[in-house]
């Protein structure tokens, strides 16, 4: 499954469905013009960064980006593992699969990460178009999460709960890959 072609498409599609030409989106999210363009016209892999920032100002969620649009035919409540669209940020080497079935109109969204030893990404919007509540359990391994000023470190089991309303940076310190699950949900922002 070519998920920079999903991707690119996407971008795309919700750009246009919100009406914004590439300057508008450029404008909103702090992203060049020419970078979204290469990005439609899969010329380039987006950093996770670039991506969470694009979602922002097209009112989604980062994960949204990788899932489908709800459809109104019969949905499939069951998304198998050959479906699932997995994704390696260029930037980091980590990689997200996106577990949720495709296309199912539901408030819960999961992603899995294996996020590589010795990487960061840092998520820099603070204010969100959308209010995302996030959940991430740690499976293997130790990742340190800073939101705001409060760095979290955590260990296999731990499970830490936010709000996606400030600068949020993960970075796995440890040895091995950490591997996580992560839940979110958006609310209509005030």
């Amino acid at each position: 499954m070519d998920v920079d072609a999903h991707i690119s498409q996407r971008v795309r599609d919700l750009r246009k469905a919100r009406g914004f030409r590439l300057e508008d989106l450029a404008d909103s999210s702090g992203v060049s013009r020419s970078t979204i363009s290469a990005i439609e016209r899969k010329e380039t892999s987006p950093t996770a960064a670039v991506l969470n920032r694009l979602a922002d100002a097209l009112g989604v969620t980062l994960a949204a980006l990788f899932s489908d649009e709800p459809r109104n035919t019969e949905q499939q409540p069951l998304a198998r593992l050959s479906d699932q669209k997995v994704w390696t940020d260029p930037a980091s080497g980590y990689v997200r699969r996106h577990v949720s079935p495709a296309g199912h109109a539901s408030p819960i969204e999961l992603v899995e990460v294996v996020f590589p030893p010795g990487k960061s990404v840092a998520f820099e919007n603070v204010s969100r178009r959308v209010v995302t509540h996030q959940q991430v359990w740690l499976l293997e391994g130790e990742l340190e999460i800073t939101v705001g000023k409060t760095t979290w470190r955590l260990q296999t089991g731990d499970c830490l709960a936010m709000v996606l309303d400030k600068h949020i940076v993960f970075r796995n310190a440890g040895p091995k890959p950490a591997r996580y699950a992560v839940a979110l949900t958006t609310l209509p922002s005030n």
